[in-house]
């Protein structure tokens, strides 16, 4: 019987014993904040003369990608989802030193890829609003924050439909050449010459689509071609445009009618939208510089 009791005690205290390691191993919101390096992101609105208002990152950016390079080499990354409930704050252990650091906040499906201080791509190469940052950062042992401050990019190419979109017009490809869908963050600059393709539904009701391009030190216009297809990828309609100025932090702007109708009263050109700055502590500046108009 003696044996029989010391057997049950010794398995209610495996018992005991695995219960307490899976409550240790759970991550808490505490915990997960842990580290020597927090690296704190939220976003300032530019409003009028000159106030700012700060609002919350998950509004302008769905990810952050982060990379610590020492000479040349990676040696640490971290990334974090808008889902995540203190977006915003990316904590990051690392041993102290001096290190290359590349920030990209953006609006991808998945994680971008930061290959080196000089290639930064994203999946399927489809180019989002977005920020980065890259500097050198000197971190102790000792739990500090660091401010930084992320760039726009990216130009966008906005086109606004004037005619009416008919309701056999499913979706609409963009593609086009003279930027880049590869980023170098040393530079600051797209650094591939790259073939642009995004295709996305088309609806009657949606009269403006928005597209972006990393523009190369070497290239200032895009050559593109937008087409719309029917539910069979019968072409509907397609427009070729050349030279289309692109600037980085600008939007290029051009209205048209697409399918050969008139104008609809109102659709004029849609203007500059007011997309704003953020600030890492690591920090956004995320106005839009200006419109370029085309026609």
């Amino acid at each position: 019987m003696r044996n029989v009791s010391l057997l049950c005690l010794f398995v209610l205290s495996l018992l005991l014993t695995g219960c307490e390691k899976s409550i240790v191993g759970e991550q808490s919101e505490e915990s997960a904040l842990e580290g020597n390096v927090l690296l704190r992101l939220s976003i300032y609105e530019q409003g009028p003369f000159g106030t700012r208002a700060v609002q919350d990152i998950g509004q302008w950016c769905s990810r952050v990608n982060v990379a610590f390079f020492q000479d040349g080499t990676k040696v640490k990354s971290a990334s974090q989802e808008s889902s995540f409930s203190s977006f915003g704050t990316v904590p990051v252990s690392i041993a102290a030193g001096t290190y290359e650091v590349v920030v990209v906040a953006h609006n991808c499906d998945g994680s971008a890829a930061i290959t080196n201080e000089e290639t930064v791509t994203f999946p399927s190469n489809l180019v989002t609003d977005t920020f980065y940052y890259y500097g050198t950062l000197t971190v102790s042992d000792q739990q500090a924050s660091y401010d930084l401050e992320l760039q726009r990019c990216v130009a966008m190419f906005r086109l606004k439909i004037a005619d009416a979109i008919p309701d056999d017009a499913v979706k609409i490809r963009f593609y086009y050449t003279g930027g880049s869908s590869t980023f170098s963050p040393k530079k600051g600059v797209g650094c591939v010459n790259s073939r642009q393709t995004v295709m996305m539904p088309l609806s009657p009701s949606q009269k403006v689509y928005e597209v972006y391009t990393l523009p190369r030190a070497d290239s200032e216009t895009l050559k593109m071609t937008i087409t719309c297809y029917n539910a069979d990828n019968d072409v509907q309609a397609e427009k070729e445009l050349t030279d289309v100025p692109i600037t980085t932090n600008k939007i290029t702007s051009y209205t048209c009618t697409m399918f050969g109708g008139t104008a609809e009263p109102g659709s004029d050109d849609p203007g500059s939208g007011n997309e704003t700055s953020s600030g890492l502590r690591l920090s956004l500046n995320g106005e839009w510089g200006g419109t370029i108009s085309v026609n």
